[in-house]
């Protein structure tokens, strides 16, 4: 369908970003007109008096928020319809104007770090910087690992180069490969997973080895592009004075690097939970053991469901009732008149689902409702906590202390999945469709919890490995992601001689450090979820505490509020036994 073809009221609303394209065209012209010139006017000038900074701040909140509703109206519109010339030029155009800005900006942190540290405390306990406490306290941290100005230009230039590795990755991985068809059907990257949903085994283990066959043609030059993107990553954290790179990884989120490793500990010590779930699994498929590509059939054959878009709505906020009437009707609001979401597939569209808002825009939401697939009601409770987390956030916090960490967003929007599962659980109309939404939710925890520490501890072994000064090869990639295959799956799970090659295939893998953050944000959203369920009042508001909090603190503080301790064991081993519920219950229906 095209986009032309879609009824305005299933599209987003952008009218309050700019009322039409020519408005946004024009406010673009003025700002690039004014603002780059304003930029580097305050070069130079930004700390010669307490004043002079303050209405830097002032100005630099301003420019920002401008810009950033620029970049968002572009950004939705290139989104809804890539087909559409004129969004590519508005997202070109943007992104020109955007670079020119950051460009001009680029003196703006070492600048205010040449503050003498006396200065930098007055400014630390003056009430006329309430508002930059947070943000002048969190570049303070980062002063010993700032270099000269003229070092971080060099920096800046080198970095141009030291990210090419994961553009190599995705432009071999996603552009050169081809992985053929299956039974006329093109196999890619995005429907692979599907294929390896198929009831047909032969299905499935056709797409497995033929994709995984082209990554071993290629898997010199992968192991090649893996450790640069390694190697990139120690130089940084070593040039910046870091002791490792997880100790600069984790240091924007001051958080300590046990939690880290707890959440590997608590999940190693969970294993024979796991390991009995792939027991299950085998005996369902009538096998002694199942092959590494039958791990992502459903378990649950002939379920079929179908909700309209205002019948899924109605679930989600029923789901959500125990979060109160305000979060549940500024939701509701948001997902039908005020027309927060984009709801449906068209042609040009971006697949997948989105939440996106400034600080003074609505918290968009970009879906492609399907009325035949349950998942795309987990997905619309799922974004609509990112959205909910970001309306709380602004409505609470100045401009600077709003915006959250990756660590934070994950929690909020898992923790809707939950209330969501529990809700469809406890009113299924018959045990098929129990098993099937506990089915789906086991799933989950095993891709989130399990499945992500997997890649985390790997990505931690690779690199403590080069950082020891042992030569990172195809051999020692594959055969350390082949040890933890093994552990992780158990004996239940026979790997194949393209297994390992997985290893090789993983994008977050270019983002180092940071798929562990998905495995603590659902850990954190079970324990949460379940203490809001219990109906208390004190929970309740400790969450809401935390979605309120925005950006003011760090995240596994904010999640102190919240009422739960990610620098402690007891929300992972929580997570593990509600998995362990969930699988029994599972294993007493089917």
């Amino acid at each position: 369908m095209k986009r032309s073809e879609i009824n305005t009221k299933d599209t987003w609303d952008l009218t309050p970003l700019f009322e039409d394209n020519d408005k946004f065209y024009q406010a673009l012209s003025k700002f690039e007109e004014t603002k780059i010139d304003e930029a580097q006017a305050l070069n130079g000038n930004l700390i010669t008096s307490k004043e002079s900074l303050l209405n830097g701040f002032k100005w630099l909140k301003e420019s920002d928020i401008e810009l950033e509703n620029l970049f968002q109206y572009a950004q939705l519109k290139a989104s809804s319809d890539s087909s559409d010339v004129e969004n590519l030029k508005m997202m070109s155009a943007v992104t020109t104007v955007y670079t020119k800005y950051v460009s001009a900006l680029a003196f703006w942190d070492t600048e205010i770090l040449k503050l003498d540290d006396e200065t930098f405390n007055k400014y630390l306990e003056d009430k006329d910087f309430e508002d930059l406490k947070v943000t002048l306290f969190r570049l303070k941290r980062q002063k010993e690992h700032i270099l000269s100005e003229k070092e971080e230009k060099i920096l800046a230039l080198q970095m141009e180069v030291g990210s090419k590795a994961s553009k190599i990755f995705s432009d071999l991985t996603n552009v050169d490969f081809k992985f053929g068809e299956i039974n006329g059907k093109p196999l890619t990257q995005s429907t692979f997973s599907l294929f390896l949903k198929d009831e047909d085994e032969e299905v499935r283990k056709q797409a497995y080895t033929q994709l995984y066959n082209v990554y071993k043609e290629h898997q010199y030059t992968l192991a090649n592009t893996y450790e640069t993107s390694i190697r990139q990553d120690i130089f940084s954290s070593k040039v910046r004075g870091y002791s490792s790179t997880r100790s600069k990884k984790l240091f924007n989120d001051n958080v300590d690097e046990k939690v880290y490793d707890n959440l590997i500990e608590q999940v190693h010590a969970s294993f024979n939970v796991l390991h009995k779930y792939y027991k299950l699994r085998a005996k369902l498929m009538g096998k002694e053991k199942i092959k590494h590509y039958d791990v992502y059939t459903s378990l649950v054959k002939g379920y079929e469901t179908h909700h309209s878009y205002d019948e899924a709505v109605d679930l989600v906020i029923k789901a959500l009732k125990p979060l109160g009437v305000e979060y549940t009707s500024v939701l509701k609001e948001g997902l039908t008149d005020k027309r927060w979401v984009d709801k449906y597939e068209n042609e040009g569209k971006r697949s997948g689902a989105f939440s996106s808002g400034t600080y003074t825009s609505y918290p968009y939401i970009l879906l492609n409702y399907k009325e035949d697939d349950l998942r795309d009601i987990f997905t619309m409770a799922h974004e609509g906590g990112h959205s909910m987390h970001s309306y709380y956030s602004a409505k609470n916090n100045n401009y600077f202390d709003h915006d959250y960490t990756i660590f934070e967003a994950e929690v909020a929007s898992t923790f809707n999945e939950q209330l969501l599962a529990k809700y469809l659980i406890d009113n299924a109309k018959d045990k098929k469709e129990k098993a099937y939404i506990l089915g789906k939710q086991i799933d989950d925890i095993i891709a989130t919890l399990f499945r992500q520490t997997m890649f985390a501890e790997y990505e931690h072994i690779m690199h403590t490995l080069a950082e020891s000064g042992t030569p990172i090869t195809v051999d020692v990639m594959r055969s350390e992601y082949r040890k933890l295959l093994e552990q992780y799956f158990g004996e239940n799970v026979e790997l194949l001689e393209l297994s390992d090659m997985e290893g090789l295939r993983i994008p977050h893998f270019y983002s180092s450090y940071y798929v562990y953050k998905y495995a603590t944000g659902i850990s954190a959203a079970i324990a949460l979820s379940k203490k809001v369920l219990n109906g208390d009042e004190k929970d309740l508001t400790q969450y809401m505490s935390f979605l309120k909090s925005g950006g003011s603190l760090f995240p596994i503080d904010t999640l102190k509020l919240a009422g739960v301790d990610m620098s402690k064991k007891d929300p992972i081993v929580a997570a593990v036994d509600h998995f362990k519920q969930m699988l029994e219950e599972f294993e007493s229906l089917i």
